[in-house]
């Protein structure tokens, strides 16, 4: 009768696959008669958008020179009032709407925008491009978040100074803390100060989804008023990230992507854009305590106007993904929903990128960054056995016969690390010292994974040599040890070889009772099925 007892586990529902595995990519695929088209429109509007959005540039860089002419940018500063605020929500307005007339933009407003002191802040999404910007012309140039090296870009640094942005610097440590400290200031001044303005994504995405919204709109506990950004057309409404390939949406490093996408929406007739102001959403009591439960509940509530799911991405992932491509990995190898995994998983996003990096030695020669059981056990330097199969079954939490990125963290983090305690690694080692003089010798060594593993005398002399640290011929504890915790699937590999062996024994003691038998592995499997759970 066999040994193996591989069981299909109950996965719990909120570690499942997200709805929307990617949405920081963008596939765009131009048809030749959008060529066509393209070219035909931009030879006569292209010229002629540049040359009227120019004009009207400068005209609205002389205002706002004007407007923010010897008026403080840090330090205590206080709302603009006067003439200062006459011409920034009026004056500049007007210009602004003019700017993004030139570029054939056609703005649809839907809803009412309430006062300041109604909602003191405006959660907009989803963000997917830098004509995003244009909420805040039609919101009448609220406060914004924005970094500190925005004010010295030529031309566009002047025209940030006039919306007293709340200034976020990488530099300071205590940048993060000081952004919260001054947003809660400005949303509850009682109306002194202009709506504060933010993108709670905290990044770009393909506008498929609702990825986690950050905390920082919602920490004040205030009055939020949710706006909805759609663009209807059908070549903008995938062109964020346009590059006839797969391209990650708006991003910083390719200025490529947002030359195509200045080319192409040049290019258009006209871009419709419709902005949607929400009712407000007061919070309540237990939404003021918990920011987290506040942002989702807004969140939900914009997706189901918007009719888009929400996943737990967040921009750790995106940064996943950047690092996934750095190590020759397709780039959605690195999305894992960063802010569910650290949340249940208690990752930090630098255990994260170590995950990742063991994953890449994996998976490089593999195609699509997904690993077989056959590469598994290679890097394993073990064959493929019953315990093997067994493991590989507990990581492959969709039974694809594959692991990715994903299940692979999951996998170490609820399997192995809870299997390296001192006593599993105690008994591993007495196992293999079979002499019991404190170290295992080459011979005690391979004697024990020839019979138990079958593994070859060449990947058994690697193996040593891997853990064999300083070269002394032999192992001690500590070298054991010190294996384990950076290899944590050895200490689970060995924990499953003992449960078969133990299973096995039971089967061959009661051959004749397979109603026992089932028991006991209904049994094993509730025990196992709990090593792959924690508290939602």
């Amino acid at each position: 009768m066999s040994s193996q007892r591989v069981f299909a586990l109950p996965r719990q529902q909120s570690l499942l696959l997200p709805a929307v595995i990617n949405p920081f990519v963008q596939d765009t695929k131009l048809t030749k008669a959008d060529r066509i088209k393209c070219v035909l429109l931009g030879i006569f509007l292209v010229p002629l958008r540049a040359i009227l959005a120019s004009l009207v540039l400068m005209v609205t860089w002389t205002v706002a020179f004007i407007i923010t002419f010897n008026h403080p940018l840090k330090g205590a500063v206080e709302p603009m009032t006067g003439w200062r605020r006459f011409m920034c929500r009026r004056v500049m307005a007007a210009l602004g709407r003019t700017y993004y007339f030139c570029l054939g933009f056609r703005v649809v407003v839907k809803g009412k925008q309430v006062s300041s002191s109604e909602a003191p802040i405006l959660a907009v999404a989803p963000h997917s491009t830098f004509f995003d910007g244009i909420v805040c012309i039609v919101a009448g140039l609220p406060s914004t978040v924005s970094r500190v090296e925005n004010l010295a870009t030529p031309i566009f640094g002047r025209l940030v100074r006039c919306l007293q942005p709340v200034l976020v610097s990488r530099k300071d440590p205590d940048s993060r803390k000081n952004t919260i400290q001054e947003i809660d200031s400005r949303a509850k001044s009682g109306g002194r100060w202009p709506q504060v303005l933010i993108f709670p994504e905290g990044t770009c995405t393909n506008r498929s989804c609702l990825i986690t919204f950050k905390q920082g709109a919602f920490i004040p506990g205030v009055p939020v008023q949710p706006v909805l950004m759609r663009y209807p057309n059908k070549l903008v409404s995938v062109s964020a990230g346009i590059n006839e390939s797969t391209c990650v949406t708006d991003c910083p490093a390719c200025i490529t992507c947002r030359r195509i996408l200045l080319l192409l929406t040049l290019c258009q007739l006209y871009t419709t854009v419709e902005i949607e102001f929400l009712p407000p959403h007061i919070p309540t009591e237990e939404e003021k305590k918990s920011p987290a439960l506040f942002a989702c509940r807004v969140r939900a509530t914009m997706a189901k106007a918007l009719g888009v799911p929400v996943t737990d991405h967040t921009y750790e992932d995106c940064r996943l993904m950047i690092s996934a491509g750095e190590m020759m990995l397709p780039m959605e190898a690195g999305l894992v929903e960063f802010t569910k995994i650290s949340r249940k998983l208690n990752l930090k996003w630098d255990s994260v990128r170590k995950e990742l990096e063991g994953f890449a030695t994996m998976a490089s020669s593999c195609k699509g960054g997904r690993i077989s059981i056959e590469e598994f056990a290679k890097f394993l330097k073990l064959p493929v056995n019953p315990a093997l199969e067994e493991l590989f079954a507990l990581f492959d939490r969709n039974g694809d016969g594959t692991i990715d990125f994903r299940e692979y963290v999951i996998g170490v983090t609820i399997l192995c690390r809870p299997a390296n305690t001192q006593d599993v690694l105690q008994m591993a080692f007495q196992l293999f010292d079979i002499d019991e003089d404190g170290k295992i010798t080459r011979e005690e060594f391979t004697s024990l994974l020839r019979s138990a593993l079958g593994v070859s005398d060449l990947n058994m002399a690697k193996l040593f040599k891997e853990i064999d640290a300083d070269g002394s011929g032999f192992i001690t504890f500590s070298e054991f040890q010190a294996f384990a915790t950076t290899h944590p699937e050895y200490a689970k590999l060995f924990t499953t070889y003992l449960e078969l062996q133990r299973y096995q024994a039971i089967q061959e003691g009661m051959p004749d009772d397979l109603e026992l038998g089932g028991q006991t592995s209904s049994g094993e499997k509730q025990e196992d099925s709990s090593s792959d759970k924690k508290e939602d």
